[in-house]
């Protein structure tokens, strides 16, 4: 059951109840979505909301090539397929690149959902495993090396990284497309968060790595970028023919991507930069509001995210859905709490992630501090807090 779901049940209980919940489990932030987007929305004068094309309007399609060529990605018009989502976009990849109980090697913690659309089309995931002391860098290229088998189809990525926040260079790219290139690999890139790097990190696209043209597909979607995951639009990218007919296939047999969603999207493409720019530069702040504060906390690891707007933190606790389900049931500051989620969902390796949670840093900072406040003072108060403390080696080494 996806990690940052699971315990809504007891969360709508404690809202019942009176209390007031923090929502730090999930990727919703609360920046509007660009009024300009929804006012063409409602501008339409649509008398029948047509199917549209199964590969994506033609108008978004041809737009989307000029906001890829930001980031100096040159693709065209053909090579995007719009998607219902990132989501749709990831399943179809899967089921147009990989046959069954083929492998794919995916660096965990991540995204958790990645499990279900591997189940659906019956492939398997191998975890490389990442560590919160080194703020879950990847490693090398050695180490996946030593993964592939004769079942690896493919390596799967997302830059920066959800769960963990974590930002992937030019050289780590670069060395993964080589792999790819030595023994005939994918190379899947979940690019959503592209917007959101921070420190003066510069993102680079795995659409942009030379030699690597049919090996690389990218998955995208406007849902965290404009605050808009209620349109459920995301898109597909890759320059691998045989991969666009195979997806063109699976597209067709869902008819088509949403229309009024299409409409937004295309709205965004039309916007000033001010948004993105706002929008990153807000992030950043909460970032640092909630590593100052979790480096504050006693016993607590967690480490500075280089982008996206989340990361991981390990507490000094038994057990890290026990604790979540304390803080909605047993919990509150003042009459109010906050709803985390448990790490051990985003791995893949049993008994990883059992004292750790994602934490998403999707609220205003003021609200960001209040929720922290409950977390310090939860930490201070759970029964099943344990007596040994991360050394303080290890503590100042993950950060």
């Amino acid at each position: 059951m996806s990690p940052f779901r699971k315990l809504v049940p007891f969360a709508d209980k404690a809202k019942a109840a009176g209390k007031r919940v923090y929502h730090l489990n999930i990727g919703q932030p609360d920046i509007e979505t660009p009024a300009y987007a929804l006012e063409k929305i409602r501008a339409t004068d649509i008398k029948v909301l047509e199917y549209s094309p199964a590969a994506g309007q033609a108008s978004y399609r041809q737009k989307l090539t000029n906001y890829y060529q930001k980031f100096d990605i040159d693709v065209s018009a053909e090579e995007i397929i719009v998607t219902t989502g990132a989501s749709e976009a990831i399943q179809f990849a899967f089921l147009a690149c990989l046959d069954h109980e083929d492998e794919v090697i995916v660096p965990e913690p991540f995204y958790a959902n990645y499990n279900g659309f591997a189940q659906i089309a019956d492939v398997r995931i191998r975890p490389i495993t990442c560590y919160i002391e080194s703020g879950f860098r990847l490693p090398d290229t050695a180490a996946f090396e030593r993964m592939v088998n004769a079942a690896t189809k493919g390596i799967f990525i997302t830059n920066p990284n959800n769960p963990t926040g974590c930002f992937y260079s030019r050289e780590s790219l670069e060395g993964l497309a080589e792999l790819c290139r030595k023994y005939n690999l994918f190379l899947f890139v979940d690019e959503v968060y592209r917007e959101f790097c921070y420190d003066g990190n510069e993102f680079f696209s795995a659409l942009n790595i030379q030699g690597a043209e049919e090996h690389v597909v990218v998955l995208d979607s406007i849902s965290k970028r404009y605050s808009a995951c209620g349109a459920r639009i995301g898109a597909l990218v890759t320059r691998n023919k045989q991969v666009l007919d195979a997806v063109t296939r699976y597209a067709k047999l869902r008819l088509s991507p949403p229309g009024l969603g299409q409409i937004l999207a295309e709205a965004t493409l039309d916007m000033e930069e001010s948004y993105i720019n706002e929008a990153r530069e807000e992030y950043s702040h909460r970032r640092d509001v909630v590593y100052e504060r979790l480096r504050s906390m006693e016993g607590v690891v967690s480490y500075r995210p280089g982008g996206a707007f989340y990361c991981f933190a390990k507490f000094p606790i038994d057990n890290a859905e026990r604790f979540c389900r304390w803080m909605l049931e047993d919990f509150d500051l003042d009459g109010a709490t906050v709803m985390l989620s448990p790490g051990e969902g985003f791995y893949a390796t049993p008994g990883l992630g059992v004292d750790e949670v994602r934490i998403a840093y999707v609220l205003n900072t003021e609200v960001l501090h209040a929720a922290m406040d409950c977390l310090e003072a939860g930490l201070k108060a759970y029964p099943g807090r344990l007596d040994k403390v991360e050394p303080a080696s290890l503590k100042a080494q993950a950060r």
